[in-house]
């Protein structure tokens, strides 16, 4: 559905383009996009290569276990529904202690497991199960330590003070997690009183 509404807001703007005779700023655009793309991601790899080097000394070190050793308790309490020694628990932790470092792009493949897990815990329905939803609205408002990926786009571009994001970062989705928490339990309740 998302490849249709990009194919239909491309090919709206390069009619639109044509009939305002602004192709070549069309083009131009484009061509641009595409430099600057390149350019960001070669200068985003050497970073994340770097936190993710890291995130493998943390692990081999125990420092990973340590903290998702910490956070289980929380854990628990937030997905009382998964066993403590099911995979799906594993795959959440690593996925929030991903997150907290910033490095999305490591954490999406360990999410995409924590669901298939959840969702076989859930006996393979298509309906998602109370820790399916409570994952999501966690995993989306993610908790985050180090915005890693922020701070390699600003030093990308130049920025006098690159880690200046952390503290506002470290706030911002503190209070994003506690509220996606929040109103995941108020609908969750709500839903159960009704039923």
């Amino acid at each position: 559905m998302v490849n249709i509404i990009w194919v239909i807001l491309t090919v709206i703007g390069v009619v639109f383009a044509m009939i305002n005779g602004t192709m070549n700023e069309v083009n131009e655009a484009i061509f641009n996009g595409a430099k600057e793309a390149v350019t960001l991601c070669i200068g985003l790899i050497s970073i994340l290569v770097f936190w993710l080097g890291m995130m493998r000394i943390a692990e081999d070190a125990g420092l990973l276990k340590k903290l998702a050793s910490l956070f289980r308790p929380i854990v628990k309490k937030l997905f009382p529904e998964v066993p403590s020694d099911h995979p799906a628990m594993g795959y959440m932790l690593s996925n929030m202690m991903a997150n907290m470092f910033g490095l999305g792009n490591a954490a999406t493949p360990l999410g995409i497991k924590a669901m298939e897990e959840l969702k076989r815990l859930n006996g393979g329905k298509n309906e998602a199960s109370r820790s399916m939803i409570t994952f999501l609205a966690i995993n989306t408002s993610s908790l985050t330590l180090i915005p890693t990926t922020v701070i390699a786009i600003r030093m990308n571009y130049n920025s006098a003070s690159p880690t200046d994001i952390v503290g506002p970062t470290l706030v911002a989705t503190f209070c994003s997690t506690l509220a996606a928490i929040m109103i995941d339990r108020y609908f969750y309740y709500r839903r159960t009183r009704k039923g």
